[in-house]
């Protein structure tokens, strides 16, 4: 496959993952932070952001199986969680968080764990997403 082809392919992945709501204008500011200085910035950032995901995750999962929910501390990872999505345009990701955050204030157990299985769900499928848009910036970068 010629790199013309390869990059009409990863503009029209990323406009698609505009479209169902996976990424918003946030990855496009941290696209432009990447320049030939710093060549692997967006890659660098979403890593950190799987690394960061994975902790929160574990971490939050932990609190929500406890005997006695410690709803401040599930809040606290929920906003973290929620912050870190936001600082590189995991939209769904963030909005998973922001209704997890109003069950938290509402100290809904049941409703709190379907949110952690949604937050999880949507953190997944984005982290896919990305994976393969690095995937294909890595061999087009490769090929220029």
């Amino acid at each position: 496959m010629e790199v013309g082809q390869m990059r009409r392919q990863w503009v029209d992945y990323i406009k698609s993952m505009f479209m169902e709501g996976f990424l918003d204008g946030q990855f496009l500011q941290l696209q432009q932070l990447q320049d030939e200085n710093n060549p692997e910035f967006v890659f660098e950032v979403v890593s950190l952001f799987f690394d960061d995901s994975e902790r929160i995750l574990k971490d939050l999962s932990f609190a929500v199986d406890q005997q006695s929910i410690d709803f401040k501390k599930v809040d606290a990872h929920v906003h973290q969680f929620k912050g870190s999505s936001a600082s590189i345009g995991a939209q769904r990701v963030k909005n998973s968080c922001v209704a997890f955050r109003n069950f938290c204030e509402e100290q809904n157990i049941d409703a709190c764990r379907r949110c952690l299985q949604q937050v999880k769900q949507e953190y997944l499928l984005v982290k896919n997403k990305l994976e393969t848009l690095l995937r294909v910036s890595k061999l087009i970068n490769n090929f220029s």
